[in-house]
């Protein structure tokens, strides 16, 4: 996401580098191409004016440090200022009041409300412990019932059997009353959407909205990112007739052009609270404004980045396989997990922009499909293996190359390719295990010590027999370090 935006951005910085400071003349050819960049991604021409505005304002004024790069010092400045516009921090629904708390999904058709509804529920449970319900009160599109149930199969949800031929204020009030008998936390109700704003629509939310008032309701709207200024227009119609808690935007992963996250928050006054960023259930984020101005000007997202991987990642298993490592043992079943929790985490695009200046080397090296899909070829062949050749490839003669090249419709060329790339990736790792525990060889005294703490100087005898180290000079560049030059 964002891919555009965040190139033109890094096009706009050049014009400060090797400045000695910020003034305003060199900020102004590139605040052009922000407000240029801004406006192309479609965010509201009132927004970028404000924007461009309160950077210029903050960079000329009393705020800007001395003797800091004024190229860093001024993407800091376009960071607050994107968090700022997009809502400084993230609000979720409020869950610490009794329950069970009614949340209503609203938006127009084809915005994503039904899978967002089924991507919230997991998300609570998951994440918050809550029992959830999810209630369809589509009684427009009878399929939304159908698609809500076997979304909650598939995650073995609770859900409630609508009478689709009662009013939708009367469904929303059965389906509370339900939650409140089996003790559920949190209610989702999935409302009907229009091919556009309708005065039958708002009528009939307001009423939904009216009838469980005294529950005190989440209302969240659900926007299609790709849509831009459009899905700003109509968070502002539907904020104006019944009252939104919040936003949810719908397909980031998409090639959305960020009009509208760049632009709802500011334009309505109400905070977006989620992003869906993929098809999977699991693909549901909270919207942190900081962090995502990170991820568009380059300056990567690690903080999502850990947490996603406290999520796909076996602690006990990564520790077993540590231990493994250790002792020189790496097997083709731990390269297949490993595979497995990379996989856990996303796609590889999406990992790599989440690393600090990452955005500019994935932009070079252009599609990275053909990567992807040589994994999943890998891991074709490596479930063609019985569990013993998984442990040692080294059993894996001709005839079994053969075998496992035809349960994985693959050649067996592709079969012995493959093992040849993975006997390269076992001498890696051993290397990077005995780096590691002995430190890098021809390093003078960086090995022999417990831990890192091993090739520090002080910490390993060895270290200050190095001539001219464990003594301290006089004087600075008096004496001779031991590759000549002085000391620092």
């Amino acid at each position: 996401m964002f891919d555009n935006l965040s190139e033109k951005f890094a096009d706009a910085f050049k014009n400060l580098q090797g400045k000695g400071k910020i003034s305003e003349s060199n900020i102004e050819a590139a605040l052009k191409e922000v407000r240029t960049a801004l406006l192309e991604a479609d965010v509201n021409f009132k927004v970028v004016k404000e924007f461009i505005n309160g950077v210029k304002e903050e960079a000329l004024g009393e705020k800007v440090i001395k003797g800091v790069n004024p190229e860093e010092q001024f993407i800091k400045i376009v960071h607050d200022k994107l968090a700022e516009i997009m809502g400084q921090e993230n609000q979720e629904v409020d869950l610490e009041r009794p329950g069970p708390v009614p949340v209503l999904v609203v938006g127009l058709n084809g915005q994503g409300k039904t899978t967002f509804s089924g991507k919230l529920s997991l998300h609570l449970k998951k994440k918050k412990n809550k029992n959830v319900l999810l209630v369809p009160a589509d009684t427009f599109r009878p399929a939304a019932k159908d698609q809500l149930i076997t979304l909650a199969k598939s995650m073995d949800m609770d859900w409630f059997d609508s009478d689709l031929s009662m009013h939708p204020k009367d469904i929303a009030k059965a389906g509370i009353e339900a939650a409140k008998a089996q003790h559920k936390d949190v209610v989702i109700i999935d409302t009907a959407g229009r091919l556009h704003v309708d005065d039958e629509l708002m009528g009939q939310l307001k009423e939904v909205k009216e009838s469980i008032a005294d529950k005190n309701p989440e209302v969240l709207m659900v926007a299609d990112a790709m849509t831009g200024q459009e899905a700003v227009n109509v968070a502002k119609s539907f904020h104006e007739a019944m009252g939104l808690t919040g936003i949810v935007l719908s397909k980031m992963d998409s090639d959305a052009r960020g009009g509208a996250a760049l632009s709802i928050r500011h334009v309505t006054g109400v905070p977006i609270k989620y992003i869906s960023t993929g098809e999977k259930m699991k693909d549901l984020e909270l919207f942190h404004p900081d962090r995502l101005a990170g991820r568009i000007l380059d300056m990567g997202d690690v903080v999502s980045l850990v947490e996603k991987a406290e999520e796909a990642i076996d602690q006990n298993e990564a520790e077993n396989m540590m231990k493994r490592l250790e002792k020189g043992q790496f097997t083709v079943e731990d390269f297949m997990k490993q595979m497995d929790m990379i996989k856990g985490l996303g796609s590889m695009g999406s990992i790599l922009k989440m690393i600090p200046g990452m955005g500019g080397a994935l932009r070079e090296m252009g599609d990275l499909s053909p990567a992807e899909d040589e994994m999943k070829r890998m891991r074709v062949i490596i479930d063609s293996m019985t569990k013993q050749e998984r442990q040692n490839y080294k059993v894996i003669k001709e005839s079994r190359i053969k075998r496992i090249a035809a349960g994985s419709g693959s050649t067996v060329k592709a079969v012995e390719d493959f093992i040849a790339k993975f006997r390269q990736m076992e001498k890696m790792m051993g290397g990077m295990m005995q780096m590691m525990k002995g430190g890098m060889p021809g390093m003078p005294g960086m090995g022999g010590g417990p831990g890192m703490m091993g090739g520090m100087p002080g910490a390993n005898p060895g270290f200050r027999n190095q001539p001219g180290m464990g003594k301290k000079p006089k004087k600075k560049g008096k004496k001779k370090g031991p590759w000549g030059g002085g000391f620092f």
